[in-house]
């Protein structure tokens, strides 16, 4: 099925034209939706420190994680507190929850396992992001909050939007939803703060992110095999666009005997990934490896990538979070 979806949206399948009338519906319940938000009819709840919501006009992954782990280590390093608020899609969630590193992803969702996991971000998920996002200020002493995905949750106030492009696949043909894989018309790129092109070229005001590889690391964290950089491996990804990652390992030099993709939050089973590997290493990516770690052999590795940014889209990010914050303390002191 999702090869079939595939070639509508990105190879221009003839399919794409039967579906178009259910676009158009789509397109006027979701402008009939933000026509509510814009006369005052559905409010948007503000709050009281920066909000940056990280998020894309496409279905599927983008590189919005890895984006979201910068701007923790960027804002980190200038002085503020970060916290992240998600959905925690996949996990069955009553209300909101705090995310800790003992947490699954079953649990909490893969993202947010894995965010956590990698930096130890003060985090909160659930359904309903305004209320995770109070969750998150009264737990936490956090100046800033980034939203993980949400673009189009618009109850949530926001100060700064920033849109992540699949620089490859791009915005495929451009409809949307369900003949195309937009959420909303590529007018809205026009509308937001920051657009990221993740791993392509960037056009005019648009910022360049690739993602580049750091480490290999064991899934199971208490596993004592040395990693073996010569020896043909089985890959695997759970993405939204997998074959981004294979083609990531063999541009680092890695022999692929076997290279198998699954749906972007795939749910695994230590029976099947054995069936796979069949005794080989086996290959994953960061997201699928927090699904992973508590059923993991010996042999089975992940590729931890870090994103790199330029230092243009530094100073800009950092210039409007202060200038936000800045406006925000005033106003809570009556200036």
């Amino acid at each position: 099925m999702q090869a079939l979806v595939n070639k509508i949206w990105y190879e221009g399948h003839p399919l794409r034209w039967l579906l178009l009338p259910f676009s158009v519906l789509f397109a006027l319940i979701t402008a009939i939706r933000r026509s509510l938000f814009r006369l005052g009819l559905k409010s948007q709840t503000p709050l009281p420190v920066p909000v940056i919501v990280v998020g894309n006009i496409t279905v599927g992954g983008s590189g919005k994680t890895p984006t979201v782990i910068y701007l923790i280590e960027l804002l980190r390093q200038q002085g503020f507190n970060p916290g992240v608020i998600s959905r925690g899609y996949g996990a069955d969630i009553q209300g909101v929850k705090v995310v800790t590193v003992a947490d699954s992803a079953a649990a909490v969702g893969d993202e947010p396992a894995m965010i956590v996991a990698r930096t130890g971000v003060p985090m909160v998920v659930g359904a309903k992001r305004v209320d995770t996002a109070k969750a998150l200020l009264a737990e936490f002493a956090v100046d800033v909050i980034i939203c993980d995905d949400g673009l189009q949750h618009y109850a949530l106030g926001r100060d700064i939007e920033l849109v992540v492009i699949d620089g490859k696949r791009g915005l495929g043909n451009r409809h949307l939803l369900p003949a195309g894989p937009l959420r909303e018309g590529v007018w809205r790129l026009n509308q937001v703060d920051f657009v990221v092109v993740n791993g392509g070229p960037a056009q005019a005001n648009q910022y360049e992110m690739q993602l580049s590889p750091s480490a290999v690391l064991p899934v199971n964290p208490k596993a004592e095999a040395v990693f073996d950089p010569t020896q043909p491996l089985v890959a695997m990804a759970g993405i939204g666009h997998p074959a981004r990652f294979f083609e990531t390992l063999t541009q680092q030099g890695f022999k692929l005997a076997l290279s198998h993709g699954f749906d972007d939050h795939q749910a695994y089973d230590k029976q099947t990934l054995c069936e796979l590997a069949a005794s080989r290493p086996l290959m994953m990516t960061e997201k699928d490896a927090v699904k992973c770690r508590d059923f993991a052999q010996e042999n089975w590795w992940y590729l931890a990538v870090d994103a790199k940014l330029s230092p243009q889209f530094d100073q800009q990010l950092l210039s409007r979070v202060r200038s936000v914050a800045a406006a925000k303390q005033g106003k809570s002191h009556g200036v």
